[in-house]
């Protein structure tokens, strides 16, 4: 009989890739032209959210940064994610889903969420100490 490692900690876990939708953003098209035809694609909310945190519009912001880290949620869950583990900044995939946590965290500040935007940063850090460094600064 065999046994896991016990003292590891639960598995990476890396989000599908969609090709169609990074290309889409990739080339240039307005993120939220690139929601509207792939409404599951993170990566489409989180720079959403960024462009109205970068136009002072802090609970559009949040709004976008929420439909990005719900929609990565549902895929996680999907991927096998138990609630916790490491989610890896250097799997691009995961990319858009990091990025949403990251700019909700950044517009429940702005708005006076303080208690949500510290969840959102310790999610993030302990789901990807690379992600928290990059976004963070």
């Amino acid at each position: 009989m065999t046994h896991g490692d016990l003292l590891a900690g639960p598995p990476e876990t890396l989000l599908p890739d969609d090709p169609a939708a990074r290309e889409a953003l990739a080339s240039g098209d307005d993120p939220a032209d690139v929601a509207a035809r792939f409404p599951a694609y993170s990566a489409a909310w989180a720079g959403l959210a960024e462009r109205a945190m970068r136009n002072g519009d802090a609970v559009t912001a949040y709004a976008y940064a929420r439909t990005g880290y719900h929609r990565g949620l549902d895929q996680l869950r999907r991927a096998g994610w138990r609630g916790n583990g490491p989610v890896p900044w250097q799997h691009e995939p995961n990319r858009g889903f990091l990025r949403s946590l990251h700019m909700l965290a950044v517009a429940a500040a702005a708005i006076g969420e303080d208690d949500e935007a510290r969840r959102c940063r310790e999610f993030l850090r302990a789901s990807s100490a690379a992600a928290a460094a990059e976004l963070e600064g």
